[in-house]
């Protein structure tokens, strides 16, 4: 018996995007899209963001002034209220996420929990 789990997958993302919590994110990326300061504030935030992720991935050093910089980033972008509404927009829609991992996740734990 062959199954296509794809099939499902792409059923699961149609659901996934009628959520509340997924519609409360549009609206909130919207916001931010829509004024001018916030969204550079955040393309600046997560620039810096994915330029350290990316050299501690490589192994490179991140210096004290990048830290810096990147911690007073974040700062100014997690004051602005509609950047704040959209990252706790995002936690919400990333619980989602996460329960759906441990609901895929059950089974292969459940055979490593047969090997005790």
């Amino acid at each position: 018996m062959t199954v296509n789990i794809y099939n499902d997958i792409n059923r699961l993302e149609a659901t996934f995007r009628q959520t509340d919590e997924y519609a409360a994110l549009s609206l909130a990326i919207a916001a931010v899209k829509g004024d001018e300061e916030a969204r550079k504030l955040f393309d600046s935030f997560r620039k810096i963001q994915l330029t350290l992720q990316q050299k501690q991935m490589s192994g490179e050093e991140i210096s004290g002034e990048e830290l810096e910089y990147a911690q007073k980033t974040a700062q100014l972008a997690q004051h602005n209220p509609k950047i704040a509404g959209m990252l706790q927009a995002e936690m919400q829609l990333s619980r989602i996420v996460e329960d759906v991992n441990q609901v895929l996740m059950k089974p292969v734990q459940e055979l490593y929990e047969g090997m005790e």
